[in-house]
């Protein structure tokens, strides 16, 4: 360690301040965001900590540690920490080094279904500081200006990748709302052979089949990694329910994933089903060109998305729903409908390629955070 600078744990340097358990349906308001271990969840009229950073105590996800500006309330699910002595270590070194140590704290959850902070073992993580106050506020100033460069970068980065997607969407949208002779609508109810959600799975570690959940189904692919397995022994499983090629899959609960779409198209997916949150939406062959179906479901992933019901957290779309409340416009030629694909197969792939490019810099950029971070707190700022 750099000389002057001495090491020391969170207890002993610091008190550890939990957040305060509140109610929705009770203590609901309209003034102040309520966080706790991750983003907003509803509003309150009081309020409990003012520019703090904020750790993730129960229901850690990978990014546990996070600052949040304003005044706001924090309640049982995170909690802050301050200096025991403001003369010894200031509150905007210390909120720095919490950062920097993110992937540490993350270290720390237990558990499985439900990822929790052993506190006990969050006090004795050892904090790195020079004796110098005034040392501690000109490495701070340092990252102060460091960041500030680097989240306009982050911003320049994130608004071209939103461009690229929207790219993709606008031209989607340009070729539906031209459709010229020979165009129908119809329920999408009207235009599919099956439209189920799937099984309650009985979990395994191996064997069985696959069981494709919510998280799998992003950026409309499907990430059959994040599958897991089904025992078909404890539970069959109707051949209707298994994935075919052609089907789209629907997540069809939660908040911020109700509506993503994704089309199995390239590959057999044998012996796999989904859970009950997600809808197998199978088109009548005769009716498309397959890949063109997938496009049908991309076209009104939006409306799907805004037509969720039930209380935050537990939104979802009724099956009845999508059968008899969307709209779908296609054209009856088989041979319009492969030509469209090739034309919006084409710019896929080449917004594709932008929003890979920008997701890379937003990567490196977040990389490079943590780089200097890491020499802030080993002295070589």
């Amino acid at each position: 360690m750099k000389q002057g600078w001495y090491s020391e744990s969170i207890e002993d340097l610091c008190e550890v301040e939990y957040g305060t358990r509140v109610v929705r349906k009770r203590d609901a308001g309209t003034i102040y965001l309520v966080y706790g271990g991750g983003g907003a969840t509803f509003s309150m009229d009081t309020y409990n900590r003012e520019d703090r950073m904020v750790i993730a105590r129960f229901a850690m996800s990978k990014r546990c540690v996070r600052f949040v500006d304003g005044k706001f309330f924090l309640n049982d699910s995170g909690l802050t920490i301050s200096p025991l002595d403001d003369n010894t270590f200031d509150q905007d070194f210390l909120n720095y080094q919490i950062l920097s140590l993110n992937d540490e704290i993350y270290s720390l959850a237990r558990g499985t279904a439900q990822k929790n902070l052993n506190v006990n073992a969050f006090k004795k993580v050892q904090l790195s500081y020079p004796a110098s106050l005034e040392e501690q506020k000109q490495i701070v100033a340092k990252l102060d200006q460091c960041f500030e460069a680097i989240d306009k970068a982050r911003a320049n980065a994130a608004k071209n990748l939103e461009n690229a997607k929207e790219l993709f969407q606008s031209k989607l949208n340009d070729i539906f709302s031209q459709k010229g002779e020979g165009w129908v609508e119809k329920k999408l109810g009207d235009v599919c052979s099956l439209i189920k959600r799937g099984i309650p799975p009985k979990y395994i570690e191996t064997g069985g089949i696959q069981v494709v959940n919510q998280k799998c189904i992003r950026n409309h692919k499907v990430n059959l990694t994040l599958a897991r397995r089904h025992n078909i022994v404890l539970k069959s499983v109707s051949q209707e329910k298994l994935i075919q090629i052609g089907d789209v899959l629907v997540n069809s609960t939660g908040v911020g994933t109700l509506g993503r779409v994704a089309q199995v198209r390239d590959s057999i997916i044998s012996d796999t089903t989904v859970d009950t949150h997600v809808t197998i939406v199978r088109p009548i062959p005769d009716l498309f060109f397959i890949d063109f179906f997938g496009y049908v479901l991309i076209k009104i992933e939006d409306e799907i998305t805004k037509s969720g019901e039930g209380a935050s957290g537990q939104t979802e779309l009724a099956r009845t729903k999508l059968q008899n409340n969307f709209i779908v416009s296609y054209p009856t030629s088989l041979e319009e409908q492969k030509q469209i694909v090739k034309i919006l197969d084409s710019l896929k792939k080449q917004t594709q390629s932008l929003e890979s490019k920008y997701q890379q810099e937003l990567n490196s950029l977040e990389e490079l955070k943590k780089s200097i971070l890491q020499k802030a707190f080993e002295g070589e700022l």
